[in-house]
């Protein structure tokens, strides 16, 4: 019980790395364990959050990913639960029977649709938005369930969290986006990958003006600000032209593609300096970070030496 405590006081108070493990299509996830721990990353990370089922293409449940990682490590996880594929039945039984097994933080996702997926036969739960996940988390931590009606055994204190996307061209409407998520209660605010440090800035000029309205535990709400290393033009770009609510400086682009002209190993050492230098100064500016590389620990492990 402590482990998760001493997480969520880490976040609150002090610096932090989280890195994303993607579970695989496959009952073998001991295998993408392993390579993160061979990578020699794990000396550097304070904890992480398991994907569930991104772009809505099956993949081993989130969960259970969680789970086994907490055991695994003996380092807190943070399981993503989206609202794409539970009604608030099985929301709240997942969270119950979670508890038992000490998986107590929980980041909540509206989730993408089927129908971007791999699964055409599948239809959207989407009972709510994310926030109403919040609202469950609340409710268990006050021994009751969502209905109003008590728990039979008490539970251990639940964590939730939140995501926000980093960038938009209306920025009013990104703001009200995160005042309704603290309004709601979350721990922390995971943010979408940041590769501005004036927009790192700008959201944490927000959260300082948002949370200061409250003097309950919303005030201490937290933003950690994901990064994801884009080594190769095409990754940017991708980033760039599909992804909006992500910005990429044009700069990063033009480097790039310069870059790529030349050969991949320029391309990848100029994607990848620019990349170390960024998460220096985020870092050193906000000191909380979720770091995202499609589990690629090792390339993770090299961008962080001499940083973190």
């Amino acid at each position: 019980m402590i482990m998760i405590e001493n997480f969520i006081q880490k976040i609150q108070n002090s610096k932090m790395l989280s890195f994303e493990i993607s579970p695989p299509k496959g009952a073998n996830f001991d295998e993408t364990l392993q390579k993160i721990e061979k990578s020699g990353l794990i000396d550097k990370i304070d904890g992480f959050i398991t994907t569930d089922s991104p772009l809505a293409k099956l993949r081993y449940s989130s969960i259970l990913a969680s789970i086994k990682t907490q055991t695994f490590f003996n380092k807190p996880s943070i399981a993503t639960i989206s609202m794409r594929d539970r009604n608030s039945f099985a929301l709240q039984a997942d969270l119950i029977g979670a508890n038992d097994f000490n998986l107590r933080c929980f980041l909540a996702l509206t989730g993408d649709g089927v129908n971007h997926g791999d699964q055409p036969q599948a239809k959207g739960v989407f009972e709510q938005n994310s926030l109403f996940l919040l609202q469950i988390i609340n409710a268990l931590n006050s021994q009751k369930d969502i209905a109003n009606n008590p728990l039979k055994e008490p539970l251990k204190p639940i964590y939730g969290f939140c995501v926000l996307n980093s960038y938009s061209k209306k920025l009013e409407s990104l703001k009200r986006k995160m005042a309704k998520k603290i309004e709601t209660g979350c721990i922390a605010i995971v943010t979408q990958p940041v590769y501005d440090l004036d927009v790192a800035n700008m959201l944490h000029d927000w959260l300082v003006e948002l949370t200061s309205k409250y003097s309950d535990f919303r005030k201490d709400t937290k933003l950690i600000f994901g990064f994801f290393p884009v080594v190769s033009y095409k990754g940017a770009y991708f980033l760039y032209s599909k992804l909006p609510g992500v910005f990429i400086p044009d700069s990063w682009l033009e480097r790039l593609e310069i870059a790529s002209k030349i050969s991949k190993d320029e391309e990848f050492k100029v994607g990848f300096e620019m990349s170390q230098k960024l998460l220096e100064t985020i870092y050193s500016t906000h000191q909380k970070l979720h770091l995202m590389s499609s589990n690629n620990a090792k390339l993770m492990k090299d961008l962080i030496e001499g940083v973190a």
